[in-house]
């Protein structure tokens, strides 16, 4: 499907790895220029170059996001190159595990801005560009916002205020024709994904015991499906789609997992 993305100039936190990357990829294939900001100056060229390598477009920024000055330089580095910005995907964050027996207020304050804060200073610095394209927004989210995980205050906390940026943004920018929405994530395989299964004794174990309880097919759910839902969301195919939280999980979170 030819979602019209040609030429969009398409913000991505967090694109050159897992599915910031997978995001760009698909992005690039519809025409559109994928702008990947990250810090790790290696990894973001990289991912560059593979999407200029395969035909496609793309452009990047370096930015240590929990600093909002990065981040005001990076939409500007944007704006200066291409003079418009057409929708912004905030991707970025990490599960970093800080929980509340063993955690302390000072980590739970850093995972905050490790993983939502950033979401706020991306898209307040973008609003003015985006007014003016009346562009879209989507928020990458997961499921720990709805189930729980146990041992992850912050990153838990940091996603349900992703959610609740989603409809408060909506709402707030419905004068402007800019639609929020977000997509929620469940079990879906990526480089880190790997990285914490090899941390078992037995990753194929470990991974089966995931699999079986994601209702659909019983099996991870892929970045391409992922970055799907989220080109739609950005096109204008979803053009009265808005405050909404859409679950990529194949069912994880609101299907009985014990079929």
């Amino acid at each position: 499907m030819d979602l019209n993305l040609k030429k969009k100039v398409i913000i991505v936190t967090g694109g050159s790895k897992g599915i910031g990357n997978g995001i760009c990829n698909l992005l690039a294939e519809e025409g559109a220029i994928p702008v990947i900001v990250g810090r790790n100056k290696a990894n973001v060229l990289d991912a560059v170059k593979i999407i200029k390598n395969s035909g496609g477009q793309a452009f990047h920024c370096f930015a240590e996001l929990t600093d909002q000055n990065a981040c005001k330089k990076a939409i500007d580095r944007v704006l200066k190159e291409f003079g418009r910005i057409d929708g912004l995907v905030n991707n970025a964050g990490v599960n970093d595990g800080v929980g509340l027996e063993n955690g302390n207020y000072d980590h739970f304050m850093i995972s905050i801005q490790r993983n939502v804060a950033h979401y706020y200073a991306m898209a307040k610095y973008a609003l003015p560009a985006l007014k003016k394209s009346k562009g879209a927004i989507v928020n990458i989210g997961s499921k720990t916002s709805f189930t729980g995980q146990g041992g992850t205050s912050g990153y838990a906390a940091a996603n349900g205020a992703r959610n609740a940026l989603t409809r408060e943004w909506a709402l707030e920018l419905l004068p402007f024709s800019i639609r929020v929405n977000a997509v929620i994530v469940a079990e879906c395989y990526t480089p880190l994904y790997k990285k914490w299964l090899d941390t078992f004794p037995n990753p194929e174990e470990k991974i089966n015991s995931i699999t079986k309880n994601i209702p659909l097919e019983n099996r991870m759910t892929s970045t391409t499906e992922i970055a799907n839902t989220v080109a739609f969301l950005l096109s204008e195919t979803s053009s009265h789609t808005t405050g909404q939280l859409l679950f990529v999980d194949g069912g994880y979170t609101h299907l009985d997992r014990s079929i």
